[in-house]
């Protein structure tokens, strides 16, 4: 059991490895869109909370707290959905990483047969509502971690 902890946690790491080398690596979405999630937007935080709930909240859960076990793969050898709240990794992610998951889905980012229940929402939504998803997600979190997640941002651009 211990083992099997170990080699879900170390996929996951590797996933946002290679996920984070990807974006980092352009600075940029792939169609040069530079992206800055804006919590302090009550209008486009509006906007995101109708989106998570009609597209995200099923996995994720409407108060952001994911999926049972998480961090271990499933019996289908896929990852359950991570919280989005304080307690999950996608605040530890610049803005870029999580609107080009949320866009292409991790399967698509990774690559090389990596497999993911998570689906890419680039035909489902526009880049302006998957921004407001997540600047709804970012600001339901406390003001400790947006800050946290500011820097975060800041370094990933530098």
């Amino acid at each position: 059991m211990k083992n099997k902890s170990i080699f879900a946690i170390g996929g996951v790491v590797s996933a946002i490895v290679v996920i984070a080398g990807i974006v980092y690596g352009t600075g940029k979405t792939s169609d040069s869109t530079q992206v800055h999630l804006q919590p302090g937007d009550l209008q486009l935080v509006a906007m995101g909370k109708k989106i998570y709930d009609a597209n995200c909240a099923s996995c994720h859960g409407r108060d952001f707290k994911g999926e049972a076990n998480w961090r271990e793969r499933s019996d289908d050898g896929l990852l359950p959905a991570p919280p989005h709240d304080e307690t999950g990794h996608t605040w530890h992610h610049p803005d870029e990483v999580l609107f080009e998951l949320t866009k292409y889905g991790p399967a698509k980012m990774i690559g090389d047969g990596y497999q993911s229940a998570m689906p890419g929402f680039e035909d489902v939504l526009t880049d302006e509502e998957i921004i407001a998803s997540l600047s709804y997600i970012k600001s339901r979190w406390p003001e400790e971690i947006r800050l946290r997640h500011d820097q975060i941002n800041q370094s990933a651009t530098q």
